[in-house]
């Protein structure tokens, strides 16, 4: 968030949804601020409102909500610096509809479990996009994403696998599930500090 986006990020996620450490964290680790959205489901009007009365600079909506701002009014999009969405599939077509009718507007598809702290990986749109689904992208910084085997190997381009996922922002575990937590945070076999990584 080095460019600025983040100097004001719009708070409308329910403090207990992942999605708020961003809403949260990410201006005030910059010194920007948090503009609170009114109470209620966050519309294409309310958007707007908030961009152009309040100077939101950035924000982060699951896919699903940013599927319907981008089909009804992709305008709302407009005046923002930065529009990241994700929590399940996103339509490519509302993403490129938004990266070309809001000028200036950064679109990043952005994917990443609670076990990650909000996003670990992140496609910018705006760039264009290949055909089919957008790409999860690359990790962010801090993180590093591997696509293993059975044995925790690497795998060949083109060859399935799982993903897990390294760095900074994986948590510890889940509070009183010791089983669980042995099974999805496991030791990640390249990092030279011990570290864990999730199983996706």
């Amino acid at each position: 968030w080095d460019d600025g986006a983040a100097d004001a990020v719009l708070m409308h996620s329910a403090y207990v949804f992942d999605a708020s450490t961003f809403e949260i964290w990410a201006p005030l680790l910059r010194g920007g601020r948090i503009v609170v959205a009114p109470d209620g489901v966050l519309e294409a009007r309310v958007l707007g409102d908030a961009v152009h009365q309040h100077g939101v600079t950035a924000v982060f909506m699951t896919t699903a909500l940013f599927n319907v701002i981008a089909e009804t009014d992709p305008g709302a999009f407009a005046g923002l610096r930065l529009v990241c969405a994700g929590g399940e599939l996103a339509s490519p077509d509302a993403m490129q509809r938004v990266a070309g009718t809001a000028p200036g507007v950064r679109v990043l598809h952005v994917y990443g479990p609670t076990e990650t702290t909000t996003f670990a990986t992140r496609y910018d749109v705006t760039q264009g996009l290949p055909p089919g689904p957008p790409p999860i992208g690359r990790a962010l910084d801090g993180m590093r994403l591997y696509v293993l085997d059975g044995s925790l190997g690497p795998v060949p381009p083109g060859v399935v696998g799982e993903l897990y996922l390294a760095g900074r922002g994986v948590a510890r575990g889940y509070t009183g599930l010791p089983g669980l937590t042995a099974t999805r945070f496991v030791a990640d076999p390249y990092d030279p500090e011990g570290g864990r990584m999730y199983r996706t």
